[in-house]
């Protein structure tokens, strides 16, 4: 294939190599990009990886998003270049404002390491199709609980930029998936995601962007105005999972598709995410 996938390396990125692998197991040829790089010349699509860039010191990706790199990931956004950033990869992504919101600790301040069911939305997304099916992919992270202010949510929503929630489909109101040991992950059919206008009420409140819930009743009352019971074992605002820009070529999410494409696990439902980009790489 002529395209090729540049994958970013900061110091303390520990998942690259399995997107590498992932990626060379699918076919596709990928490089390694050193964070003191300044171009990204050659690359087709880049994908931000897991790990712990920089020890996360201050904040997760917040010293990551001042790396020489940085300035081509942001020049390469901004040309409508596809990119993925995963985890870690995705909070550097929001300290960059290539994406809205932020990434704090998860709800009972525990790292949370499992197998997740995710919903996929109807979105603008260039690196995930809608789909009825429910994926289930691994979760491996500290930060990940979402928040933005209710006018960031709102925007996100009625602009098709959430691109995956936690929680199957056709999931009960309050499933919460670590208290559920009987629950089998099916693939869902019949399912016909919600129109985003269908799923924020115009009564949410307002706030100044970029700002946080103040409290977590007001982070409850914008969860409960968008209508969905929260689902998300790290407590994310609106059970998000993945957001993407206005643009659908940057993409955020926090499960790691990259772990689930072999099938060793039993699992290969992270081959979609890299399929999908590649196919509309092939088509350009």
């Amino acid at each position: 294939m002529s395209f090729r996938f540049g994958v970013v390396v900061f110091p303390g990125s520990n998942c690259e190599q399995d997107v590498v692998y992932a990626l060379d197991y699918l076919g596709y040829t990928a490089d390694y990009v050193w964070h003191q790089d300044h171009s990204l010349a050659g690359c087709d699509a880049v994908i931000l990886p897991g790990g712990f860039s920089y020890g996360d010191y201050l904040r997760c990706g917040a010293i990551a998003r001042f790396s020489p790199i940085m300035e081509a990931v942001v020049r390469f956004a901004q040309d409508g270049g596809p990119i993925m950033g995963i985890c870690n990869g995705f909070q550097v992504l929001t300290e960059a404002h290539l994406l809205p919101g932020a990434l704090i600790r998860n709800k009972g301040l525990k790292f949370l390491c499992r197998e997740v069911p995710l919903r996929v939305e109807q979105s603008v997304c260039q690196w995930l199709k809608p789909t009825t099916q429910t994926l289930r992919l691994p979760i491996n992270h500290n930060e990940g609980n979402y928040r933005c202010d209710a006018a960031t949510l709102k925007s996100l929503v009625d602009n098709c930029q959430v691109v995956l929630r936690y929680g199957a489909p056709d999931c009960a109101p309050g499933y919460v998936p670590e208290r559920a040991p009987g629950y089998v992950p099916e693939r869902a059919s019949g399912y016909v995601p919600e129109r985003a206008s269908e799923r924020v009420s115009e009564r949410v409140a307002g706030g100044a962007p970029g700002s946080m819930p103040s409290s977590a009743s007001d982070a409850a009352g914008l969860a409960g105005a968008a209508g969905t019971a929260e689902v998300a074992p790290n407590g994310a605002l609106d059970n998000i999972a993945g957001i993407c820009n206005r643009e659908g070529n940057v993409f955020g999410l926090m499960p790691h598709p990259e772990r689930v494409c072999d099938g060793i696990s039993g699992n290969s439902d992270g081959i979609v995410f890299f399929e999908t980009i590649a196919q509309r790489l092939c088509a350009v």
